[in-house]
């Protein structure tokens, strides 16, 4: 394990996280940040400025950040895992329908109960289903267990598209539709307080077990005979990592809607740096890809004075790198 690496990049998160607290479209310095912090925590009588900061910090800014944070590492440190698991780097967290299914959730919770709080369940729910479909659909060709899942994750994934689509189509155009829309795209912009003690506690615990799993990782990649030599339980491992997988990404549907991208360029930027080797890589992903995701929304608060949907944003920096990534792994093997 490259420890010097991952504390460096720990040491970059942290100060992207303090960076990001005083930017936005009502900023705040940091002197002026420090003395409100100062008398809520003494509680001595705050003016009406400070008053204002303490509410934009631990009401908007802060819970945002947070979610910026946990939602990047998430993506992230599930695209190495599916991409290590199943011997295949053009694998993200989408490959199994999950983002999907999550995604076609929440569109039902916005068009049949217009309910926030049915959006969420049933974002995790869609999550769920999105990979019990690419599970079950799996089994029908049991020759070629891993082939046969990357099929069934992306007819899985077709299906639960479609029908977010029809969804699009039956939504009221004035009210839901838009809303709809929006959400899909990807935005931080409703990430608050309450959601994050919902679902933050289970995404961390996700998050700690699938970024501590590298040695498992590796010996996975080195294909079943050679990890049952090591004492792995392929299959028991596969199931857990794919469960792990899908609880913290159909749970960030719930935080930010649609974001893709991030768990497939992170990896592949994590790996050219510090190696393929999973024990390193796999805590690496979710701190850079906590750090990507965080230095993308802020530029989204504040470069645009109407908000940018993060969604497209992380797509048009995500692509052109891909392909740069691409192109040097092709002149590296030639």
């Amino acid at each position: 394990m490259n420890l010097k690496a991952l504390l460096l990049l720990a040491a970059a998160l942290a100060v992207g996280c303090l960076a990001a607290l005083p930017l936005g479209r009502h900023p705040a310095g940091l002197a002026e940040m420090f003395e409100a912090l100062k008398g809520w925590w003494t509680g001595r009588e705050l003016t009406a400025a400070e008053g204002q900061i303490i509410f934009l910090l631990f009401k908007i800014r802060l819970p945002r950040i947070i979610a910026a944070v946990l939602v990047g590492a998430a993506l992230s440190v599930s695209g190495a895992v599916y991409q290590g698991m199943f011997l295949n780097h053009l694998v993200s967290p989408g490959i199994l329908g999950v983002l999907a299914g999550a995604s076609c959730g929440s569109a039902v919770g916005i068009v049949v109960f217009s309910s926030w709080a049915a959006t969420q369940a049933l974002a995790f729910a869609g999550g769920l289903a999105g990979v019990g479909l690419a599970l079950a659909l799996a089994k029908l060709y049991p020759r070629s267990p891993i082939l046969a899942l990357i099929i069934g994750g992306l007819l899985s994934g077709s299906l639960f598209t479609s029908a977010t689509s029809m969804l699009k189509f039956l939504a009221d155009p004035n009210q839901q539709l838009p809303q709809l829309v929006y959400w899909l795209m990807g935005t931080l912009s409703r990430a608050r307080g309450g959601e994050l003690l919902a679902v933050g506690p289970a995404m961390l615990a996700g998050l700690v077990f699938l970024a501590f799993s590298g040695k498992t990782v590796d010996a996975l990649s080195q294909g079943d005979d050679e990890a049952r030599s090591l004492g792995v339980d392929s299959r028991r491992a596969r199931l857990a990592f794919i469960g792990a997988a899908t609880l913290i990404c159909s749970l960030s549907v719930i935080l930010s809607g649609l974001i893709g991208w991030v768990g497939l360029v992170i990896p592949h930027l994590c790996r050219l740096a510090l190696g393929a080797g999973n024990q390193t890589l796999l805590p690496a992903a979710a701190l850079f890809g906590g750090l990507f995701l965080l230095a993308a929304d802020t530029l989204v608060r504040v470069v645009w004075t109407v908000e940018f949907p993060l969604g497209i944003f992380t797509s048009l920096i995500c692509l052109p790198i891909f392909a740069v990534i691409l192109g040097l792994d092709r002149r590296r093997r030639g």
